[in-house]
């Protein structure tokens, strides 16, 4: 007994010995956790060579014998994009690995060179994984020459995944005007209700975004599509096909959609494909949009009519004008009263809307306003004097705009055309990178025909020496092109940034990979979910700013509707860049509703500018790194107008100071 109790006695002690253990703090030789992939440093490697654009030192890592090294090193050269890495990503075609042989893919499309056309299409016929399938179909329309594009009109999807694949490859091969009659065929079959969300989505931005095909065999299943979808993404993408229908009742049933569809995205796509019509046939649609509920929908339908102004009758604009507080609306609308005036009134109203430029006080509002004056071209000199003696940028980048606009008008007097390539030439001498690039783009528009006013081009290769790079390489690209073009270069050479701002690991490394930041607005808190392992460089370049405070107090002064929503630019106006550019960074990922991208004036050339999108806007995949994704908040992105202010960006979770020590 008195050993028994000896025993249980020394199992009590040796118990509570190493039960005590558990709450004795652990040693620190233990490796933390690593909160993203780029714990293991082979893979920030990978990302650092992506990063540096050194194709020599990838391609070995796609024989490596880890699977995931041979994934990352495919996508690295989605970014890259050199046609060195063609053939090695074709023999990953044939990977164990289905990650990888969906990396490679990817990443041919992503090079766009027809010599993948081929072995892309052979692959097709013996991938049996849904998923490579889908991207090896998507990839085929990017690479695809006229054969392709057969192949892809004729393949017969297996599953429910390829089908949207080949719905993505036909919009891909379309955007190239690889199109062919049974191609758009199946684009319209693909519309239909039994088929997946995504296939129905891509087929509908094939049938709006492919140039030159005629829809109009396909109204009444367009027209089903268009009222009848589940989707407003498909709805809004179908509507904007129906431009290209040819129909005595083009006005009514797109009348009945502006007034009714309950998605505002819909309604001004609806508006959009009125171009063509009569407007005494659309006045009540027009006048109905102008006043809807949602801005975007207004602006959407005063951006038509300055585009759309003949016929436009100015007492219908004058009666609804009173009603539009908005003055972007506004001062669209006033463009047309004054182009469209008669000559006895038009100095009348051109009084009464410059006192209300004058009265303005917000930027902003003063700048839309100041581009409605220039419907009236006595009001040039004006317009100039204001944009050489502005000081805020936004009103100076208007007012160029606006000049430009007067010029491109049919009408335009032949007597000013000399006094505007002054105006232009004296802009370039300014060295304001936006009245610069602007101007310069004005010079080599061919409609335009401004090379005959200037003896030399001296000015521009001044302007071009005075750029400070990399922050003003859009107003560089811009002059070059227009050196190139009027020095008679078939080819224009676009400059490229140096590599000046490498990956910041360190702080990579502590961004947790659900990272979430805020952005409180004047009209609402927007709440974005970082992709840092798809953009590491884009992430940490946005986290960064943001603790700097940069984005606090500046505005979104880009706002397309049913496009994007753009701020983090301190100009104001769109030209305002840092003084360094960041690489950018693809990944297998589609621009949808709310997702977040770099603002670039080509590749590799970000800083720090970004936008949101409205709507699927496929057209921008694979070409502006998608960096972050709206989680809560996009009723307010879809309210928002250009000048609301971006409050400040907070960081709504703690970083962690964890790192790997792999």
């Amino acid at each position: 007994m008195n050993r028994q109790m000896k025993l249980r006695y020394t199992w009590v002690l040796a118990l509570g010995a190493f039960t005590s253990c558990q709450y004795l703090p652990l040693k620190k030789t233990e490796a933390p956790v690593a909160i993203t992939k780029f714990g293991d440093t082979t893979l920030q490697q990978i990302y650092t060579l992506q990063d540096e654009r050194k194709t020599a030192e990838l391609l070995p890592y796609l024989n490596h014998s880890n699977n995931q090294y041979r994934t990352e090193a495919a996508l690295a050269f989605a970014s890259v994009q050199d046609t060195l890495a063609i053939p090695p990503l074709l023999q990953l075609l044939a990977d164990t690995a289905v990650s990888a042989r969906k990396a490679a893919a990817y990443a041919l499309g992503q090079i766009g060179h027809a010599k993948a056309e081929n072995e892309i299409t052979q692959h097709l016929q013996q991938e049996q994984n849904p998923a490579v399938q889908a991207e090896l179909l998507e990839a085929l329309g990017k690479v695809a020459t006229p054969a392709g594009a057969v192949f892809l009109n004729r393949y017969s999807p297996p599953n429910a995944t390829a089908k949207a694949g080949q719905s993505w490859g036909l919009y891909r091969a379309g955007l190239r005007q690889q199109v062919t009659q049974q191609g758009t065929a199946e684009a319209v079959r693909l519309l239909g209700a039994d088929n997946p969300y995504e296939a129905r989505l891509a087929a509908a931005h094939y049938l709006a975004r492919t140039p030159k095909i005629d829809l109009t065999p396909y109204r009444q299943q367009l027209l089903t599509t268009a009222t009848s979808d589940a989707a407003p993404e498909v709805r809004m993408a179908v509507v904007q096909s129906l431009a290209k229908v040819r129909a005595n009742d083009k006005t009514q049933f797109l009348s009945t959609i502006i007034q009714s569809d309950p998605d505002y995205r819909v309604r001004l796509s609806a508006v959009r494909a009125m171009a063509g019509l009569e407007f005494r046939e659309i006045k009540p649609a027009v006048l109905a949009a102008l006043q809807d509920e949602n801005i975007n929908t207004a602006v959407a339908t005063s951006e038509f009519l300055v585009a759309n102004p003949a016929g436009v009758e100015m007492e219908a604009l004058l009666q609804v004008l009173p009603k539009l507080q908005d003055a972007r609306v506004r001062g669209n609308l006033i463009w047309v009263i004054l182009h469209n005036s008669q000559p006895q009134s038009k100095a009348f109203l051109n009084n009464r809307y410059k006192q209300q430029y004058q009265y303005a006080r917000d930027p902003y509002d003063k700048a839309h306003l100041l581009k409605g004056l220039s419907g009236y071209y006595d009001n040039y000199r004006f317009i100039a004097d204001e944009m050489f003696s502005a000081q805020e940028p936004v009103i100076a980048t208007t007012a160029m705009d606006a000049l430009i606009l007067m010029r491109q008008q049919a009408d335009f007097p032949k007597s000013l055309e000399g006094e505007f390539a002054e105006i232009f030439r004296q802009a370039v001498g300014t060295g304001d990178v936006a009245l610069v690039g602007m101007a310069a783009a004005a010079i080599r528009d061919p409609k335009l025909n401004l090379r005959p006013h200037y003896r030399n081009f001296g000015f521009l290769v001044q302007a071009q020496q005075k750029l400070q790079l990399p922050r003003d390489m859009e107003t560089n690209i811009e002059l070059q092109k227009t050196l190139d073009y009027l020095n008679n270069r078939k080819e224009s050479i676009t400059p490229q940034n140096p590599f000046t701002h490498p990956i910041d690991w360190a702080l990579v490394k502590s961004i947790p990979v659900d990272q979430q930041v805020v952005l409180h607005t004047e009209k609402g808190n927007i709440t974005l979910q970082l992709f840092v392992e798809d953009a590491p460089g884009s992430v940490a370049n946005f986290v960064e700013l943001a603790k700097q405070d940069f984005f606090d107090n500046l505005y979104f002064h880009r706002v397309v509707p049913n496009f994007v929503a753009q701020g983090g630019d301190k100009r104001g106006d769109g030209w305002g860049s840092s003084n360094y550019s960041i690489r950018s960074e693809f990944a297998p990922l589609h621009y949808g509703e709310g997702y977040v991208g770099m603002a670039s004036a080509g590749k590799d050339t970000e800083s720090n500018q970004w936008f949101i999108t409205h709507s699927p806007t496929p057209h921008l995949d694979g070409r502006y790194t998608i960096f972050a994704k709206v989680v809560d908040g996009m009723q307010v992105v879809h309210q928002l107008e250009v000048g609301d202010k971006i409050l400040d960006v907070e960081l709504k979770k703690p970083i962690t100071n964890q790192v790997s020590a792999r």
